[in-house]
């Protein structure tokens, strides 16, 4: 399906931190689908936006929707099974 130059980039979701903003980016990148990672952080405010609102958000076109969220889902819950694996107190 070729890329459409004009396609508005649109907010697809809401991410948690920077691990996950870097590491969704680089996949995104990997398979060269177009998106924009911004973060909440504001100096003026020290971060403050980020503890209320999560990390940052990204942005992509729609056609790309449903991959970028699998993407996120799929690092997700990478996440979640390594916390499975650590010793509990």
């Amino acid at each position: 399906m070729p890329l459409n130059p004009k396609a508005p980039f649109i907010k697809i979701a809401v991410l948690e931190n920077a691990f996950e903003a870097q590491f969704l980016s680089s996949m995104l990148a990997q398979y060269d689908i177009p998106h924009r990672v911004r973060s909440y952080h504001d100096t003026a405010y020290d971060g403050l936006f980020q503890f209320q609102n999560g990390w940052g958000e990204i942005f992509s076109p729609l056609e790309f929707r449903q991959q970028i969220l699998d993407a996120i889902a799929d690092i997700r819950s990478q996440a979640i099974d390594s916390h499975d694996d650590e010793p509990e107190n």
